[in-house]
């Protein structure tokens, strides 16, 4: 029963967030604002199961504050990353990807059309990628030891994807004339994507946390969820997406032969 709440209880919480994104994706006029709900909004789920979990008092309190506390570090982080880039990117137009999927900017759209082909996708996507979160919520832990696994995988994802993202933009901000041609620098000499490799294993470290780290039935019922994720950033919408367009560059397919598309390795010499 407590599980069901839990989730019922993450629903209600994603429906809140996106809701409200949608509203100020309207205000705005810039769909791209969902991109910024990505991250705020499995903070907010996860707050709202873990109060839950305190108020009907069941599961093991220190875990499940704990991934609350892992999620809340890593969805700041990526909406506020991505803030300037939905909002300020483009030249203060639309995303060409939300621009090509609505048709016209928000504001000439009704609410429901851009709920529908935006928000509401995210939003489902997002409650089911947060399983174990709601999961571990309201469960006791059953393996600790699982659980610090967990944390760890969880940290080495925040490396890669912060240094990451902080030194593809330290890259950008160089004159493009006398940076090269590609970024192929720090982790990215080892990995083409390491933020995409940090994100999957962020999800990955959670469920180890709070999925497994609850017993055998927990962890294979949400092993579905960063699974899903993975195959998502790898092969809908990160890096295969990205890379149709990459490819295109000057020095790119060099650097791609040369270079993991995903997993660090050390990178294949000429």
């Amino acid at each position: 029963m407590a599980v069901l709440l839990s989730l019922l209880v993450g629903l209600l919480a994603v429906t809140v967030g996106m809701g409200a994104a949608a509203v100020r994706a309207r205000q705005l006029d810039k769909a791209a604002v969902v991109d910024v709900a990505w991250g705020a909004g499995f903070v907010l789920l996860a707050l709202a199961v873990a109060v839950l979990g305190t108020a009907v008092d069941e599961g093991t309190g220190w875990r499940r504050w704990l991934v609350a506390g892992m999620v809340a570090v890593w969805g700041l982080r990526l909406a506020w990353h991505i803030r300037g880039r939905a909002i300020g990117e483009h030249g203060g137009k639309e995303d060409p990807r939300y621009a090509e999927m609505l048709g016209g900017p928000p504001s000439q759209i009704g609410m429901w059309v851009l709920v529908r082909r935006v928000f509401l996708v995210q939003g489902i996507v997002q409650w089911l990628v947060a399983g174990p979160v709601m999961v571990g919520a309201v469960l006791a832990v059953e393996w600790w030891p699982v659980v610090v696994a967990g944390v760890v995988v969880w940290a080495v994802g925040m490396f890669f994807e912060a240094v990451g993202d902080r030194q593809l933009a330290a890259y950008k901000a160089e004159p493009k004339e006398s940076r090269p041609q590609v970024m192929d620098r720090g982790l990215w000499r080892y990995t083409r994507h390491p933020n995409y490799f940090g994100d999957a294993c962020i999800w990955w470290g959670l469920w180890l946390a709070a999925g497994l780290g609850s017993g055998w039935v927990a962890g294979l019922t949400t092993v579905v969820c960063p699974a899903a994720m993975t195959f998502f950033v790898y092969q809908v919408t990160g890096v295969k997406l990205l890379e149709r367009t990459m490819m295109q560059r000057p020095g790119y397919p060099a650097y791609a032969a040369r270079t993991s598309s995903f997993v660090p390795l050390p990178p294949k010499r000429s």
